[in-house]
């Protein structure tokens, strides 16, 4: 960089790796920790002519209903450094006669960390309103001077998904995608989960496909800003070089309730510790496990 100093320079390259990081936390906020396990691979091409046809799984019950609104403040140290929604609404699109519900999810830098290094990201997915799993995403992210626009539509019987490119990818049978691995998670059912229980999400980001893995830890009182929560502890389990090098790097606090809402996220991260909570939330699906 041209009239920057070793000690200016210094500093840039500081504020620059602690937005990624912030990136980096508001796409974890989305995805319950979006971070591949050990079984990550390259996803191979594919013709859908060839694939076999499954049949489409069963109901399953939700922990969110159209309207409700989340609203997430990440903090490095003292400053607000972002800020992620993520909303579920009704459409009238359907996809092969299913009706689908609308989810978006935006993260955003916020004041200073604007000037070195904006982001503005917007994630969204239809997700098959019974079954539950995505027919289409749409990621239009802009971090910096970098942008990027992906659009997947999902064959999800045929265990395959097309690109903006026309690229066809086989996947996992009934794979998530970035946000609709988050809603996803919120079905699962922890009522009977015991310490190390591990549950697992088939996923597909960037034409890989893995599985995102979850371990349960405990049950723990959480304060937020909104209140005190009974809550339950979960850490991602990871692969060795990514961001979080260990488990306990990244830990997640969800309501201990049938909204499975993450009121807590901490991250322990090369420059520091970065914290997202819940500052606010509307039309939640079912009463909120709040102890004040």
């Amino acid at each position: 960089m041209i009239g920057v100093g070793f000690g200016e320079k210094r500093v840039w390259n500081s504020f620059w790796l602690r937005s990624v990081m912030i990136k980096s936390i508001l796409l974890a906020t989305f995805a319950l920790a979006l971070l591949p396990a050990q079984s990550q691979t390259k996803a191979t091409r594919a013709s859908l002519d060839t694939l076999p046809t499954l049949a489409y799984p069963a109901y399953r019950e939700r922990g969110f209903k159209p309207d409700e609104f989340l609203r997430f403040r990440l903090h490095y140290g003292l400053v607000d450094a972002g800020e992620a929604t993520v909303t579920v609404s009704e459409t009238g699109k359907t996809f092969h006669g299913r009706p689908a519900l609308h989810m978006v999810g935006k993260g955003r830098t916020l004041g200073a960390f604007s000037w070195f290094f904006k982001v503005e990201d917007r994630y969204e997915t239809y997700m098959d309103k019974s079954a539950l799993f995505p027919w289409e995403f749409i990621r239009d992210i802009r971090e910096g001077g970098y942008s990027k626009q992906q659009n997947y539509k999902f064959h999800q019987r045929k265990s395959a998904v097309t690109n903006q490119k026309g690229e066809t990818y086989k996947m996992l049978p009934w794979s998530q995608d970035m946000i609709s691995a988050f809603f996803y998670a919120r079905t699962l059912d922890f009522s009977n989960a015991k310490e190390g229980d591990i549950f697992s999400i088939p996923t597909f980001v960037d034409e890989e496909e893995f599985t995102l893995r979850i371990k349960y830890i405990g049950r723990e009182t959480i304060s937020s800003r909104t209140g005190k929560y009974r809550c339950m502890k979960f850490v991602p389990v990871v692969q060795e070089g990514r961001i979080f090098k260990e488990e306990e790097d990244l830990v997640m606090w969800i309501t201990d309730d049938k909204n499975k809402i993450p009121i807590l996220i901490k991250a322990s991260v090369l420059v520091g510790s970065i914290k997202m909570e819940l500052v606010e939330f509307k039309n939640l699906a079912y009463p909120l496990a709040r102890l004040d």
